[in-house]
């Protein structure tokens, strides 16, 4: 099982190009797509559900170019884009089945799937309720069951845990653990968190561009005594921000406790253990500097 993205380009009217010379090689396993709002990480879960076209480059699934054959990744894909819409006089239960059918599912082996899913996803209860009394967090997990309907090999979930409590946050991102086994699964978000919770590798997205691509461990060594704890005072910490990455801060009765990652630390500044948010921020940096120069 292999997706292969070759240098894959998309122009948007206007000239403006929202990935430039993407190059990826994935297999089984749950990969973070990581990257600000606006880096592209949007065009690229379409680009690779066949939704949309790459202005320049390929995606290859085990060896078939999408743009000629699309149907050989369909029929094993599961997708649930960012802005996910339901039919609101629909129950849960008539909105799979018909998701099931237009996916060209057998309806008895639906049915029992998707009694399943409904249970994976806590909705049992209102099954029966029409979507447009659900809330946010509950469309948003009709829309997960809906991605799961085939069993999919490739799995892409676009910012999936927006408008999800904590609590259904962290039983989403058992879920992803659960299921990545022989599949290969793409979170695509902004949420360091939901990454580190669940990424066996990690791609770092930044305006169009694969800024990295490795294993949370790896990255985490990238920034190996980088990240310092400085404590200042209060009405000093604005001016610490023009002269330094400051990626997090603490209010203690001894000052401003600040983590700032940099090649050298301030003055009076201790060396911290990173985390993968301050590996995230610092690789960010390092790329956008290396545009600017």
């Amino acid at each position: 099982m292999n997706l292969s993205i070759e240098n894959v380009s998309k122009r948007y009217g206007g000239g403006n190009w929202a990935l430039r010379n993407f190059t990826l090689q994935l297999g089984p396993g749950v990969l973070g797509l990581l990257g600000p709002n606006g880096a592209g990480k949007t065009t690229l879960m379409s680009i690779l559900a066949t939704i949309t076209r790459a202005t320049e480059g390929r995606v290859m699934w085990n060896g078939t170019d999408l743009a000629t054959d699309p149907d050989a990744l369909r029929s094993t894909l599961g997708y649930l884009p960012q802005d996910f819409g339901v039919y609101p006089n629909l129950n849960a239960v008539e909105f799979l089945e018909y998701l099931a059918a237009v996916k060209g599912l057998d309806a008895a082996a639906s049915r029992k799937r998707i009694d399943e899913l409904l249970n994976l996803v806590n909705l049992t209860d209102v099954r029966k309720r029409p979507l447009g009394g659900y809330s946010g967090g509950m469309k948003q997990r009709v829309g997960i069951a809906q991605a799961l309907l085939n069993d999919p090999q490739l799995l892409i979930v676009d910012e999936p845990t927006a408008g999800l409590d904590p609590e259904e946050r962290v039983r989403f991102r058992n879920l992803l653990s659960e299921l990545s086994g022989e599949r290969i699964i793409i979170l695509s978000t902004h949420i360091v968190s939901d990454v580190e919770a669940t990424a066996t590798d990690i791609a770092l997205i930044s305006q169009g561009a694969l800024v990295a691509h490795a294993s949370p461990e790896l990255l985490l060594q990238r920034v190996d005594g980088r990240v310092w704890e400085w404590v200042l005072p209060s009405g000093e910490l604005n001016a610490a921000r023009q002269r330094y990455l400051v990626s997090n801060t603490a209010r203690r009765s001894d000052g401003v406790h600040a983590r700032v990652l940099g090649d050298s630390p301030p003055t009076g500044a201790q060396p911290v253990t990173p985390n993968l948010e301050d590996a995230y921020l610092y690789c960010l940096s390092q790329h956008r500097a290396g545009v600017a120069a």
